[in-house]
């Protein structure tokens, strides 16, 4: 790992001035996974801290990933056909409101 240095300095500056609202971002987490458990097509799997894990039909990850990324919303497709979602610093009640509603628009 040449470019260490970077990514330690990058861990100790969210030390230093982020610590503090994690909380947000797990409360965030929170309010996603409930939103998207609304959602018959899917399943919420799984909700730890800041990250949110769905179940979507493996015949609609390509498709979903498409319409969310028109819509502004990144999700991380892994392990088929597991779906991550994560909240972070850049994303705020609206952005997990906007990022239910995608979800929704796709499966309503």
């Amino acid at each position: 790992m040449r470019q260490s240095g970077s990514l330690a300095a990058a861990a100790l500056h969210a030390l230093d001035h982020h610590v503090d609202r994690l909380a947000d971002d797990h409360r965030r987490a929170m309010r996603l996974a409930d939103g998207l458990r609304n959602i018959d097509a899917l399943g919420v799997s799984a909700q730890h801290t800041n990250m949110v894990f769905i179940e979507v039909p493996t015949e609609h990850l390509r498709a979903l990933d498409i319409h969310l990324r028109e819509q502004g919303v990144i999700a991380s497709i892994g392990h088929l056909p597991s779906v991550r979602l994560v909240t972070h610093l850049d994303i705020g009640d609206d952005g997990v409101d906007r990022a239910v509603e995608a979800v929704r628009s796709f499966f309503g």
